[in-house]
Formats: structure tokens, C-alpha cells, sequence
């Protein structure tokens, strides 16, 4: 009797078993990419109460960024500025604008502005903002130039192999203290040598293992 399949036949079960892998491995790849901070975080540009500008601010006056977040060198955690630091120039300078009126309206209640906030990380993840400044990163590291924008977005993904490699390889980043809130910061030649004396000298050894920063 005639044979129905041909020989050829006989590799259709491996050629389905390579098609479903190759599905497998396409559904994963599109979750992994697409439901990644890289893809759901970088960019994220709320909008906000006020239209502040930080390219004004920072950028064009030149405001330095531990004016208004004034804890970020004392504290785990980096302040939100209290409308009475605006107001600080605000009294005087556009005192009838209206794209301020918030800002004037919380000054005279006392309420605060429920700004939005952008660099989120989860409750599972612990991170200092003074460890880090102590340790010479800079704020761009981590906020982009925050110096040029006019509506500040999330710049990195602040994901777990993002963080690593930093972690990993400190002497990259780590700036003179004076260079701390510097934008556009480019590595001086002696970076190499810089860094490895503060490494030893701060005894810098930022940890790789799980219990570092899911406390």
C-alpha cells in the first residue's frame, strides 16, 4: 500500500517543537521589553499643578539644585520644596502672574501643592539619597539633565541591572564634590586615579547582593 505521508514527514513534530519555542521565546522577549521599566518608565512626563521649568530655574538661572531640595545631602529621602521656598522669589517676582496662582493660593491657605511625583520606586526597594551624594554621584546620574527641561521626565529605567551597573563600577561615576549638581559633568583625565582615592579613602563599596537594597 501507498504510504499517505511522505518521508519528509517525519520532522513535523520537530519543526512544531521549534515553532512553539520560538513563540515561547517571542512572548517572553515582548513582555520582558515591553512590560519593562525601560519601556514603561523612561519618559514618563506627568503633568503637573504648576508649569515650573526647571530649564528656567536650574538651566537658565542657574539655581542650584539643593536650593530647593534641600535634604538630598541629609536624608534618605529627597524633599518635595514647600511653596514658602518658592515664594522665597515669588513675593516679588511675578507676583500677578497667572500661572502661579496655585502657588500664591497654597501660600495664603497653607495647603500644600500635590505635585506628581516622577522617580517612583517601589516600596521592596530602599535607596539614599545622602549615601549617594556623600559618595560623589551626581544628580544627573540618576534625574538626566534636569537643567534642560522645561517639563522634567524620567530619563533612566532605575531598574535592578541599571543600578548594578553602577554598583558595580562606582569609579565611572563618582565627581568631585563641587561637581555634584554639575549637568553635562564630563569625566575629568584623572577620573581613574580621583576615584580610586575616594573609594579607599570613604571606603566605598556599594553592595551587589539582594539585601543592599530590598530590605
Amino acid at each position: 500500500m501507498a504510504q499517505i505521508f511522505k518521508k519528509s514527514a517525519n520532522l513535523w513534530p520537530l519543526y512544531a517543537v521549534i515553532a512553539v519555542t520560538l513563540l515561547g521565546i517571542g512572548v517572553v522577549g515582548f513582555f520582558w521589553y515591553f512590560g519593562s521599566p525601560q519601556y514603561l518608565d523612561v519618559g514618563y512626563r506627568p503633568q503637573q499643578p504648576v508649569d515650573y521649568s526647571h530649564k528656567l530655574h536650574a538651566g537658565d538661572l542657574g539655581i542650584d539644585c539643593r536650593y530647593c531640595h534641600t535634604t538630598v545631602e541629609v536624608s534618605a529621602k529627597a524633599n518635595v520644596p514647600p511653596t514658602e521656598t518658592c515664594m522665597n522669589c515669588h513675593t516679588l517676582i511675578g507676583t500677578d502672574r497667572p500661572t502661579l496662582e496655585l502657588v500664591r493660593e497654597s501660600w495664603a491657605t497653607g495647603n500644600s501643592i500635590e505635585w506628581v511625583r516622577i522617580h517612583d520606586l517601589p516600596d521592596y526597594s530602599f535607596f539614599n539619597h545622602s549615601a549617594h551624594i556623600t559618595a560623589g554621584i551626581g544628580c544627573e546620574s540618576c534625574h538626566g539633565n534636569v537643567a534642560a527641561m522645561v517639563k522634567v521626565e524620567q530619563k533612566e529605567p532605575l531598574s535592578m541591572g541599571w543600578c548594578l551597573t553602577c554598583h558595580r563600577a562606582p569609579e565611572q561615576f563618582i565627581r568631585r564634590r563641587d561637581q555634584i549638581t554639575t549637568m553635562n559633568w564630563t569625566p575629568p583625565a584623572d577620573q581613574a586615579e580621583f576615584a580610586k582615592k575616594v573609594i579607599i579613602e570613604k571606603n566605598i563599596n556599594p553592595p551587589t547582593d539582594c539585601s543592599g537594597c530590598h530590605r
